[in-house]
């Protein structure tokens, strides 16, 4: 059996697929345009911040940690004249209701992964972690298809929380992040695209990080930045963990023979590339032990 800092990526690779559908499914648009919220970026930084309530563009910044904020502030504060939070949190599970409903129609199934996901996502520690405890705090329901989604949502923002905490630590947090994993692994087009940066602030950045010694003339990350990325993966992961750590292997694994499916499912209907550093999801069946989940990011 894998470590369960291991265990903590592996299971990244299951939720993270299930909770991201809800970015790219047309059903998830559709339930936010049905609110007034027609462009794509508003129901994006509508949607995900609404568990923190009608906050403004710079917290999100803050808390998103990657997109430009010029982008971000297109969308927030505006939006909240158009759709509250409470309103907005509606559209969101039903979006994600819709979505998941479309790809995985089997009532059971989700019902199964639903109960088993519930228990882990109730145990994430949320300290300095302000959208985990957000989505924390939001009441699963009844309906399994939601309840599924909205675990997800807390064990996503959990991790994504600790990997910002883990990129403050190396001074990579925001941009840097980004254009440093984009020397890595990662398609710099899409990534810039999708985060909103302008050529002249991208550039900015790259050059700051051949400065740091982090990127070559080349453009290929160094040596030291492929180091500094998988230190922060290691911690991401370190931080990650509580939330599996009281369960025994048995039950670890029925959750990620659970899940696999579905995540399955969902990963199909996401493209390549995409913004989301998304691995294909582990298949416990096939590989019990997660020996095909890299630890940390390595030069594609």
């Amino acid at each position: 059996m894998p470590t369960v800092l291991h265990l903590a990526r592996a299971f990244w690779t299951l939720f993270e697929p299930i909770h991201a559908l809800t970015y790219f499914a047309p059903e998830a648009r559709e339930a936010f345009a049905e609110v007034g919220l027609r462009r794509y970026w508003d129901g994006y930084f509508a949607g995900r911040a609404a568990p923190l309530g009608a906050v403004n563009g710079p917290p999100v910044v803050a808390i998103f940690s990657g997109f430009a904020p010029t982008l971000v502030n297109r969308a927030l504060p505006a939006v909240w004249s158009t759709a509250s939070p409470s309103i907005v949190l509606e559209a969101r599970a039903r979006g994600a209701e819709n979505a998941l409903c479309a790809v995985t129609p089997d009532d059971d199934l989700v019902a199964r992964a639903a109960a088993a996901l519930a228990s882990i996502a109730a145990r994430v520690d949320t300290a300095g972690r302000p959208l985990a405890a957000a989505n924390a705090a939001l009441p699963p329901g009844d309906n399994p298809y939601r309840s599924l989604w909205q675990s997800t949502a807390t064990l996503r923002e959990h991790r994504g929380d600790g990997h910002i905490i883990a990129l403050v630590t190396e001074q990579l947090a925001g941009l840097p992040s980004i254009v440093l994993r984009s020397a890595i692994d990662h398609d710099p087009a899409t990534m810039q695209r999708s985060r909103g940066w302008s050529d002249d602030e991208w550039m900015h950045e790259h050059s700051a990080l051949q400065a740091r010694g982090l990127i070559a003339a080349d453009g290929r990350a160094t040596p030291e930045g492929i180091a500094a990325v998988a230190r922060a993966e290691a911690l991401t992961n370190r931080l990650a963990a509580a939330p599996w750590e009281a369960s025994h292997s048995a039950e670890l694994l029925h959750v990620a023979s659970t899940l696999a499916p579905i995540a399955a499912a969902c990963r199909a209907l996401i493209p390549d590339p995409n913004p989301l550093a998304m691995l294909q999801p582990w298949n416990p069946t096939e590989d019990p032990d997660a020996l095909r989940i890299a630890d940390a990011p390595a030069p594609a």
